[in-house]
């Protein structure tokens, strides 16, 4: 699969300059970075979060560790993981496990961790395990406008 269609035509629509950097088979960020020989800080890890109004998704570095209570004050809203097998059917595009940050794609309400926002580049899986999309923190930004910002996670 690779790149998955949703995130190919996000890409195209903003005129994004990208990379695509293939790796061996991964299975979670923190490998991932691992075996693509990139620093944990700049890939992107996305975390789809659930309540009773619906799912969000929440985008911090691979490093970090998302932190519940902040994400709680920031929304209004009592979130809690997703369930994997639920989101096979709305991110069908993308392997379970390997998705992208553009979420509001697939019309979620998506907030970015502002600790991203002081990597030069950002890495992020592309919808499959075995690539991610390199591109420089000017064109993420770009890419990422309609997310919301804010500080919900720390480093590892």
């Amino acid at each position: 699969m690779s790149v998955s269609t949703t995130l190919e035509d996000c890409l195209r629509s903003k005129g994004s300059h990208y990379n695509i950097l293939h790796h061996p088979h991964s299975h979670a960020s923190s490998e991932t970075a691992e075996v693509a020989h990139i620093p944990g800080d700049r890939l992107a890890k996305t975390i789809v979060l659930e309540d009773a109004q619906g799912y969000v998704a929440a985008v911090l570095p691979s490093t970090y560790h998302l932190q519940l209570s902040e994400l709680w004050d920031q929304t209004g809203r009592r979130l809690v993981l997703a369930d994997e097998a639920e989101l096979r059917e709305l991110f069908k595009d993308c392997d379970v496990g390997a998705l992208h940050p553009v979420c509001t794609a697939y019309g979620l309400r998506t907030y970015l961790d502002e600790s991203l926002l002081h990597q030069p580049e950002i890495y992020f899986e592309a919808g499959d395990h075995e690539a991610v999309i390199q591109m420089r923190r000017e064109q993420f930004l770009d890419l990422m406008d309609q997310a919301e910002r804010g500080r919900f996670s720390y480093r590892i």
